[in-house]
């Protein structure tokens, strides 16, 4: 038995090495060029062994990974990477990519993707367009950084004057801005007749362009030969190669990168000192300045109000460009378009939201989003414009119906800085009483709807004619000060004592006793009022601080937060006085020594 198991042993050392071989492609040894071995027994020397794990997955040269783990090691191989740092480049000079397209094959999908958040709107609506504004954004793609642009779905058989043949010239009039465009097309849907004419479309208006075709909704097609075919078809387009992408599930995103890379990195290197940021020394000292004054941060301003009542002309009147989509028609706007500009040496984020509605729980497809969209920049911003229609005001008996009390009372709940803006005053120009009675009826309502906060600023405008554009913009920079105001502790202090002071109080022994009263934050202002004492300030003492506070530091239109604490008098009595314990007094005698506590005397 035991001459048996050392030949099995033997045969099984001989297999291992061919073994090996087959599975790493090396060549077994003829038996000539093997070296002469003695036989089996006492005298052979024992063969060198391979890893238990040269067949599982293992190689004996690199000893790495072939199996599963082998190929999420894969995975995680960075890119390669870019040799620019686009993260240091000024936003104006990097490189522009609009994304184009019929409608519902994915644009606004894939602008959410480069952006890495859900903000423009996405809804399946293939008989109508979600998206009708042009759309910006800082898309992120690996380690590139670029300028998106979403558009409106391109149709170009829409008649003139009509909403998709203002989306098309706006998009038109975008893309001279581009230097690189993204031609989405459904590959479920194959390659329609549409896209073909929107192919000859960008021909037209964009040749300059360097345009890539991206076959959208791809994820579930990789099979039976379904994508080369549809690849073979993108090639009618006449753009080249395309690429097949899932703005959905991210699929296609590494393969976007190869292209753009060595495209964005030639652009780069055409413009002066490659787009880097220059160190300026003004400009580093101002941000210094600055720092500690929250009033000279970017100021984020949002436009709301009812349907149809101006607020995207308006939007276009402060940029003093066509930015958004305007027209008569009534809920023109669906996404909330948000846009910068410089206002006196100020930053300034414009957000024009959809009409605010009413909720009644039957809106469907994209309005109910739209009304999520606009409630959700309201919490957002810092003011909020709430734009009035001055020939409905005009016709009717009040001057804010309930949606637009609705918005008000939101934004100062929410602590937001409130300015009206009163539109279409050129409607009333020829009738002087209805122009009087507006003018005089709009403050007076919005204090009565509004008690808890004074001095809400209203500003007149007619944003057709571009009438009223500073006086908004003073308004709006007066009200974010205010909102942004810190008062010291020593201040409010003496201001306090002059307040109490000529407060008319019921019962001067019942009248409550404030300590201290000092700002805790801005943004709106809050303040603590620290009391000694069981009587605390009641809602009346409390709106007649919130009065004199607005009115003595000419801080009105903003809300005012006032809370009171307790100091407990036990506490503070603790606090002040002395621990006195036992002391031992030495007495003139030799015999002992007393001890003396003075509570006892």
């Amino acid at each position: 038995m035991a001459a048996a198991a050392a030949v099995l042993r033997a045969a099984v050392r001989r297999c291992r090495p061919a073994a090996g071989a087959l599975l790493h492609h090396h060549p077994i040894p003829s038996a000539r060029s093997r070296p002469s071995s003695p036989p089996l027994g006492r005298g052979r020397p024992p063969l060198p062994r391979l890893p238990f794990s040269a067949g599982f997955g293992y190689s004996t040269a690199s000893e790495e990974l072939v199996g599963p783990k082998a190929k999420a090691k894969a995975r995680k191989n960075p890119m390669k990477q870019s040799r620019f740092d686009f993260t240091k480049v000024d936003a104006a000079l990097l490189p522009t990519v609009i994304l184009v397209g019929r409608p519902n094959v994915g644009k606004s999908a894939l602008f959410n993707r480069f952006i890495r958040r859900r903000e423009a709107l996405v809804y399946n609506t293939p008989g109508d367009h979600v998206t009708r504004d042009i759309r910006e954004g800082i898309a992120k793609l690996g380690d590139l950084r670029f300028r998106v642009l979403d558009s409106a779905g391109l149709e170009t058989a829409a008649t003139s004057g009509s909403i998709l043949a203002r989306t098309a010239d706006m998009t038109g009039n975008v893309l001279a801005r581009s230097q690189f465009a993204i031609f989405l097309i459904d590959v479920r849907d194959g390659l329609q007749p549409l896209d073909l004419e929107v192919g000859q479309w960008l021909r037209k208006h964009a040749s300059g362009i360097h345009t890539l075709v991206a076959m959208n909704k791809s994820e579930s097609l990789d099979e039976h030969g379904v994508l080369t075919a549809a690849a073979g078809e993108a090639h009618k387009l006449g753009f080249g190669d395309p690429v097949a992408i899932s703005a959905e599930t991210g699929l296609g995103m590494a393969e976007l990168y190869e292209v753009f890379r060595p495209l964005f990195e030639e652009y780069m290197s055409q413009l002066p000192n490659n787009g880097l940021n220059q160190a300026d020394p003004t400009t580093e000292l101002e941000t210094e300045a600055h720092e500690g004054d929250e009033s000279k941060l970017p100021l984020q301003l949002a436009i709301v109000g009812r349907p149809n009542v101006g607020k995207s002309t308006l939007l276009n009147t402060l940029l003093q460009e066509q930015r958004v989509l305007v027209g008569p028609e009534a809920g023109l706007t669906r996404d909330s378009i948000r846009a910068q500009f410089q206002f006196d040496n100020r930053t300034v984020y414009l957000v024009d939201t959809a009409g605010w509605m009413e909720r009644s729980g039957k809106e469907k497809g994209p309005a109910s989003l739209s009304v999520v969209q606009s409630r959700k920049n309201l919490m957002r911003a810092h003011i909020v414009a709430l734009v009035l229609d001055a020939e409905k005001i005009a016709k009717s008996k009040s001057s804010m119906n309930h949606p637009e009390v609705v918005i008000a009372r939101q934004a100062i709940e929410e602590g937001r800085g409130l300015v009206v803006v009163v539109n279409k005053m050129d409607l009333l120009r020829d009738n002087q009483r209805l122009f009087e009675k507006v003018m005089d009826a709009v403050p007076r309502e919005i204090q009565t709807v509004i008690p808890q906060v004074t001095g809400i600023p209203v500003v007149f405008v007619s944003a057709l004619e571009g009438r009223g554009r500073i006086a908004v913009m003073r308004q709006v920079i007066d009200t974010y000060e205010n909102w942004c105001l810190r008062l010291s502790t020593s201040r409010l202090n003496r201001w306090l004592r002059k307040v109490m002071s000529r407060h008319s109080w019921k019962d001067s022994a019942t009248q409550p006793k404030v300590k201290y009263f000092t700002q805790v934050k801005a943004r709106p202002p809050t303040f603590v009022a620290f009391m000694s004492g069981k009587v605390q300030l009641s809602d009346t003492d409390i709106r007649f601080l919130t009065k004199s506070l607005k009115e003595d530091f000419n801080i009105g239109g903003i809300p005012i937060r006032i809370v009171q604490r307790s100091i407990p008098r036990k506490a503070s009595a603790k606090s002040n006085t002395r621990k006195v314990g036992p002391r031992v007094a030495r007495m003139k005698t030799d015999k002992r020594v007393t001890v003396s506590d003075p509570s006892l005397s």
